[in-house]
């Protein structure tokens, strides 16, 4: 699973060929141990959980970036190579 992106310790990946389990666009997060799923584009939380300051940080970044995820996604979906995609900052 890529690391497409870092900022204030939560990493953000996104697994080649995901659509078996959530059937939405989404990206997986990591943050001190804990997991979380996010919607692309919405920043729905759909799994897991992190501390509610994350959550939101996670957010705002789905929102800037949301062009290049749904990018990345339809590569993702396809077993190709996804690119990296700024922090937040």
């Amino acid at each position: 699973m890529p690391t497409i992106s870092m900022f204030y310790g939560i990493i953000v990946r996104m697994m080649y060929m995901d659509t078996q389990q959530h059937h939405l666009p989404h990206i997986h997060v990591e943050y001190q141990g804990m997991k979380a799923v996010f919607v692309i584009p919405t920043g729905e939380l759909l799994e897991g959980q992190l501390p509610p300051k994350k959550v939101r940080q996670v957010q705002v970044w789905i929102d800037l970036h949301e062009e290049e995820l749904m990018a990345d996604w339809s590569l993702a979906v396809n077993g190709e190579p996804v690119f990296p995609i700024d922090p937040l900052r």
